[in-house]
């Protein structure tokens, strides 16, 4: 059994420790937000926040993460989030909308780091999350309108 903090909630699961966390989300908690595009840490589909920090949940494993805190794109309600969901919805940035728990993940880890980020600082936070559907300027676009939103 393994002991991980979850939306600030503490779960126990019956995994390996070599499970990747992806598998564990979704499969053992129903916490399907949080898309499997391709396995090996290349789209940016399976993104969640450990300590705040976004990172690749099927290449990080269960066993390496007992004491971090994880949050899923069911979990994340701080301001950055609020701000970027509000703009998502604005500025109607999904299309298919497969990718966008990885991107709103990515992106509010970064407002909650720049509050006022450049171009470059997006395509830098943005880096590695792919979009089947090329919504990429919509999404730089919502960035911007989301710092707006957090500075009132």
């Amino acid at each position: 059994m393994i002991t991980l903090t979850i939306n600030g909630e503490r779960r126990e699961v019956p995994a390996a420790p070599d499970t990747p966390l992806l598998w564990v989300l979704r499969d053992d908690l129903g916490l399907t937000g949080t898309k499997f595009g391709c396995g090996v840490a290349s789209c940016g589909a399976c993104t969640v926040h450990l300590d705040g920090v976004p990172a690749r949940s099927c290449q990080s494993f269960v066993g390496d993460l007992e004491g971090v805190e994880i949050t899923t794109i069911e979990g994340a309600a701080d301001a950055a989030a609020q701000a970027i969901r509000a703009a998502w919805a604005e500025l109607e940035v999904p299309q298919c909308g497969y990718c966008q728990s990885g991107q709103i993940m990515s992106a509010s880890a970064l407002l909650a780091e720049t509050p006022r980020p450049t171009d470059a600082d997006i395509d830098a936070a943005m880096e590695g999350n792919l979009c089947r559907c090329a919504s990429y300027a919509r999404i730089r676009k919502a960035i911007h309108r989301a710092a707006e939103i957090m500075e009132g």
